[in-house]
């Protein structure tokens, strides 16, 4: 729930191009975008996940991390990074590609389709005090716009140091 404490996690995560070990202590004093989809090798996911990907450069500006987040094992997420985009694949990522194969992280978070076993189009941003700011969740064929989740970030950081409302 937005104003809560965010729901903690860790896991295996491809971060530029190794497998590692990752968790929400490692972005302690940051921003996090966690960005929950459906399933590695598929149509929408590419598109979207680059663009982040992508834009990592300009979310590190303001002290935030995007990561993505699927119910496919860490290996699957290796090979969709290792093919290329103009053949479906990730290429090069920018952000960590987190594992939830014990489907933990998306059941905490709410977005875990139980009888298919794969996430909702789930996006969370989580302040630097790890508090839930903003909770977005598609069903499965939308995906998320990088400038609007940019805005959002920035609005809170912006309301947070000035104490203001911000409109639209």
């Amino acid at each position: 729930t937005v104003r809560e404490v965010a729901p903690e996690w860790a896991g295996k995560a491809v971060v530029k191009g190794k497998i590692q070990d990752i968790s929400f202590n490692d972005y302690k004093g940051k921003y996090v975008v966690l960005l929950f989809y459906p399933m590695d090798f598929t149509f929408v996911c590419p598109t979207e996940i680059t663009a982040f990907s992508d834009a990592q450069a300009e979310f590190d500006k303001i002290n935030t991390q995007v990561v993505a987040v699927s119910c496919d094992s860490h290996y699957s997420h290796l090979a969709w990074i290792n093919t290329p985009r103009k053949r479906g694949g990730l290429g090069e990522m920018n952000i960590p590609v987190l594992s939830d194969l014990t489907k933990e992280i998306s059941r905490d978070y709410g977005v875990l389709i139980e009888e298919q076993g794969i996430s909702l189009r789930g996006l969370f941003i989580i302040d630097n005090k790890g508090i839930l700011r903003h909770i977005t969740v598609n069903d499965l064929p939308v995906g998320r716009s990088v400038e609007e989740v940019l805005r959002v970030v920035q609005a809170f950081q912006y309301a947070d140091k000035s104490g203001d409302v911000i409109p639209c």
